[in-house]
């Protein structure tokens, strides 16, 4: 007698009996992008749906997600003034440190996750301070400012500090200079398997954080790398890392779950810029039933492995798990 695998499939209540997988609003993590000015909204052309919003206009759209369900945001800040050091976000009145403030202010529930990062605040569009000699960023000087960074962002209010360039000892660095200025208690996301990829083509146009030269190969992981990838997030992980990350997450489901083999730190896939315009121009074409490719591909991650999703897509997700929950 042969299996019958059918059996569990016949009705919908079977099937989410047997169901191992569920998507949920508190799996995900939302992207903002705060620019200068006021009343501003400027939706991106390579990412519809996806906006650089001015502070007043990010408050009213935090009052949308709170009154969905959506209660966790990533927050990018793209400010006006650009140099080689990246120095407005070493200020205490940054973009970004205002942009937290305002928030906590309205939304003092609104679980705010602040990238750390150079690359939308150079002049050079890379992740630190460029080694004259390489010509790449100068990992160790990098750090140092880093850490300045990182006590702006908890001063301000910050939740959680993902710090996205890639350098090497990043979470030593931050881990010790936040808990020598009272902060043990904040946690940190490492952007621990980020490779050098081109799906981040639509960001770098939301975020202008496009380099003006080169790469970022020599600080970005090479997507052709498993077992890097592997020891990478491990070697976080023993630096203080509280939950580790996969980005991009669609073509590297393998990553994810290899990681989730090798660690028990909560994990994180960051669901990408170019892997959302793929489908909304699929959805835009007639190409796609656009909702259930969503949802599929959001359940993919959790399949994989991933406990946090982080997504353009999740404003959308949760409005359509909240309609099939009526």
């Amino acid at each position: 007698m042969f299996k019958r695998f059918r059996r569990l499939r016949m009705n919908d209540t079977l099937r989410n009996l047997v169901q191992e997988n569920v998507l949920s609003k508190d799996d995900f993590i939302y992207p903002l992008f705060v620019i200068e000015g006021e009343n501003i909204k400027n939706e991106i052309k390579s990412m519809p749906e996806v906006f650089q919003m001015s502070i007043d206009i990010i408050l009213k759209e935090c009052e949308y997600l709170q009154k969905i369900g959506l209660n966790s945001i990533i927050l990018f800040a793209i400010p006006k003034l650009k140099d080689s050091i990246g120095s407005e976000c070493l200020d205490e009145q940054s973009l970004i440190s205002r942009t937290i403030k305002a928030i906590k202010k309205e939304f003092p529930l609104m679980f705010i996750v602040t990238d750390l990062c150079f690359c939308e605040y150079t002049n050079h569009g890379h992740c630190g301070i460029i080694d004259p000699k390489t010509k790449s960023v100068h990992n160790d000087k990098t750090l140092e400012i880093s850490a300045i960074q990182a006590l702006i962002h908890a001063q301000a209010g910050a939740d959680m500090i993902a710090p996205s360039g890639m350098m090497d000892g990043i979470i030593r660095t931050l881990r010790t200079a936040l808990d020598e200025n009272g902060f043990e208690n904040l946690p940190i996301m490492a952007y621990s398997s980020k490779f050098a990829s081109g799906y981040y083509g639509p960001f770098a146009q939301v975020a202008q954080s496009a380099p003006s030269y080169g790469d970022r190969k020599t600080y970005q992981m090479n997507p052709a790398n498993r077992l890097e990838a592997i020891n990478e997030s491990l070697a976080d992980e023993e630096e203080g890392a509280d939950i580790l990350m996969v980005k991009p997450a669609l073509a590297f489901l393998d990553i994810i779950r290899d990681i989730r083999n090798n660690s028990k730190l909560p994990l994180a896939a960051y669901n990408v810029s170019g892997e959302y315009s793929m489908l909304k121009l699929a959805q835009k074409a007639g190409f796609i039933d656009y909702e259930r490719v969503m949802m599929e591909t959001l359940l993919g991650f959790k399949r994989a492995g991933a406990n946090i999703i982080i997504s353009y897509h999740a404003k959308e997700a949760i409005e359509i798990l909240n309609k099939n929950k009526v």
